[in-house]
């Protein structure tokens, strides 16, 4: 079972997020509030897809992002933005993330893009 790692710094959005990926057939393996416990959770669950909001405290999600790719240049990405959001999202993409969902969540949407890339 392909495991998922959720990067986003409000506990809900994370909550419909697990739920959204759960239904579809994945496993949740780490969740992560910030950029920091991204890193720390990706070494520890080694995910097969992240899902990684651009917005969140302490490190944002385009720093994690570039960290994480340091680690493990296969790692797989999806950046998770809002509307709006459409520079972050170009500079997620420049940075090595594999593609982006824009919230609020469509399920459909978000399953397909996982599947995509899960390779």
């Amino acid at each position: 079972m392909a495991g998922v790692l959720i990067v986003d710094d409000a506990a809900f959005v994370r909550a419909v997020l697990k739920k959204i990926i759960s239904q579809g057939g994945y496993e949740v393996v780490g969740e992560a509030g910030d950029g920091e416990q991204a890193i720390e959770q990706y070494q520890a669950c080694r995910p097969d897809i992240v899902t990684m909001d651009i917005t969140m405290p302490n490190l944002n999600g385009i720093e994690a992002l570039k960290r994480i790719r340091q680690l493990d240049p296969q790692a797989r990405i999806i950046m998770c933005s809002a509307m709006g959001q459409e520079s972050f999202v170009k500079e997620s993409i420049l940075a090595g993330a594999r593609d982006f969902i824009v919230k609020p969540f469509q399920p459909e949407k978000v399953l397909k893009t996982i599947a995509k890339h899960m390779g």
